[in-house]
C-alpha cells in the first residue's frame, strides 16, 4: 500500500510534506518504508532527545499501560505525584509546583491565564521573532505575520519588542503588563540566544513592574542547550516555566512550573488528558535517563564538536553559525530549502528556522561519528 497516497486522501493536511514515509527509529536514526536510513536532525522537532524507541521509555509506557492509563485531575494519582516531585527537584530554584498538560501550546495558554489571574492585568509582552504555538492565545504571543494574519482578530493585549534590547523591553512593560514571555534561545526565530544581560534585566524589569516573567523552554528544556534548562545558563529563575517536547520521550506532554504565588483558584483551568499516568510514567523514565546518561554534558560536548568540525570547512555561503549545546542554526546568505533537500540525499534530515537558517535538533544520544557525518554532509552540500 502507498501510505503517502492514503495520507493525502484522508488528512486535513496542515504541513508541507517531504516525500519520505518514516516507519521506524532507533537512537539518532530513522528508516523510511523503502529501508533507507537517515541521521535524524529533526528529532521530532526537538522531541526525541533520549533517542527513538528508547527502551527505558518503552518499558515504562508498556508497564503503565497495563496498570492505569487515564486518571482525571479530580483524583490523586501516584505516578502523577512522583512526576510533579521530580520536576520540582530538577527545576530552577523555587519552581516547586506544576500544572501538567499535553503540549507546548497548551503550556503557553495556561501560563497566560495564570499570569492574568495572578496580576489582575491583561497585557502580555513578547519578543519579535519569537514562537510560542499556534492556538489562539499562544499565537497571539507569536510574532510571525504569516502565522498570525489569517486568524485575526487574535487575543487583545499582546505587544512585541526586539529581542535582546533591554531598553525596548523596559519601555514596553508597565502597570497594565501581566506577563513577559521570552524564549532563552529563540528556536523558530533562527536559534538566537539571549545575550548575557538580557534575561537578568527582564527579571528586574518584571519585578519592578509587578509583572510575571515567563520563560518558554518548550524547545530548549531538558538538556538540549547543555543544561537541564537554558535559563540555568543565565542564573535567572522565571515565575512560570513552560515545558513540553522532550519531557516524555516522544509521548505528548506539556507542563507549566511555578510557585505558590502562581496558584490559580480551583475550577478556573483544567485538562482532560493532562497529567495522565501513561504520559507521567514516560516522563519519569525520560528524566531519569537524561540524568543517568548526563545528556546535558553530552549535548554541550557534541555541540562544540560539531561547531569545530564544521568550521574547518565552512563554505562562503554561510553567514553565521549559532550553537547552544545541540541546538544549532546555520544561517545562509540565501534560501535554505534546496540545501535541506540535498541533505536528504546524503542521509541527513534537518529543519528550517525561517527562510535562510538550517536548524539541527538531533537526539542527544547521537554519537561522535554521527555528528561528524552531519557536519561533513552539511559542509559538502553547502559547498556544491
Amino acid at each position: 500500500m502507498n501510505w503517502r497516497d492514503t495520507e493525502r486522501e484522508y488528512a486535513l493536511e496542515v504541513f508541507p510534506k517531504r516525500d519520505i514515509t518514516l516507519v521506524r527509529g532507533e537512537g539518532a536514526w530513522v528508516w523510511d518504508d523503502e529501508g533507507r536510513r537517515y541521521i535524524d536532525c529533526v528529532g521530532g522537532i526537538g522531541v526525541a532527545s533520549v533517542g527513538h524507541a528508547n527502551s527505558a521509555v518503552a518499558e515504562a509506557v508498556a508497564e503503565q499501560a497495563r496498570t492505569l492509563v487515564s486518571c482525571p485531575g479530580m483524583f490523586y494519582n501516584d505516578v502523577r505525584a512522583r512526576l510533579l516531585a521530580e520536576l520540582a527537584s530538577v527545576a530552577p530554584p523555587g519552581l516547586t509546583r506544576g500544572f501538567l498538560c499535553n503540549s507546548g501550546a497548551e503550556a503557553v495558554e495556561a501560563a497566560i491565564k495564570f499570569a492574568r489571574l495572578a496580576t489582575g492585568r491583561a497585557g502580555v509582552v513578547s519578543a519579535m521573532r519569537g514562537f510560542h504555538g499556534r492556538t489562539l492565545g499562544a499565537l497571539s504571543a507569536t510574532h510571525k505575520k504569516e502565522y498570525r494574519d489569517p486568524f485575526e482578530p487574535l487575543v487583545p493585549g499582546f505587544s512585541f519588542v526586539p529581542f535582546n534590547r533591554v531598553e525596548k523591553l523596559r519601555a514596553a512593560v508597565g502597570e497594565d503588563t501581566a506577563a513577559v514571555i521570552l524564549e532563552p534561545v529563540q528556536g523558530e526565530g533562527g536559534v538566537r540566544a539571549a545575550s548575557p544581560d538580557y534575561l537578568p534585566a527582564a527579571r528586574r524589569i518584571c519585578d519592578e513592574a509587578g509583572a510575571v516573567l515567563v520563560f518558554d523552554e518548550i524547545q530548549t528544556g531538558f538538556c538540549r542547550t547543555g543544561r537541564m534548562f537554558a535559563c540555568d545558563r543565565y542564573g535567572v529563575t522565571p515565575d512560570l516555566l513552560c515545558l513540553a517536547k522532550a519531557i516524555a520521550g516522544g509521548v505528548p506532554m506539556g507542563a507549566v512550573l511555578g510557585d505558590d504565588r502562581m496558584q490559580p483558584p480551583p475550577g478556573r483551568h483544567g485538562t482532560t488528558f493532562g497529567g495522565n499516568p501513561l504520559a507521567c510514567a514516560a516522563a519519569l523514565a525520560t528524566i531519569r535517563f537524561m540524568q543517568d546518561e548526563r545528556l546535558d554534558e553530552r549535548a554541550e560536548a557534541l555541540g562544540a564538536r560539531f561547531r569545530e568540525r564544521f568550521a574547518r570547512r565552512q563554505p562562503a555561503r554561510v553567514r553565521a553559525v549559532r550553537q547552544v549545546g545541540l541546538m544549532i542554526g546555520v544561517e545562509l546568505r540565501e534560501r535554505c530549502r534546496p540545501y535541506l533537500e540535498a541533505l536528504v540525499e546524503r542521509g541527513v534530515l534537518a529543519l528550517p528556522a525561517g527562510p535562510t537558517v538550517i536548524r539541527l535538533l538531533p537526539p542527544l544520544v547521537i554519537g561522535e561519528a554521527e555528528i561528524d557525518e552531519v557536519a561533513d554532509a552539511l559542509a559538502e552540500v553547502l559547498a556544491d
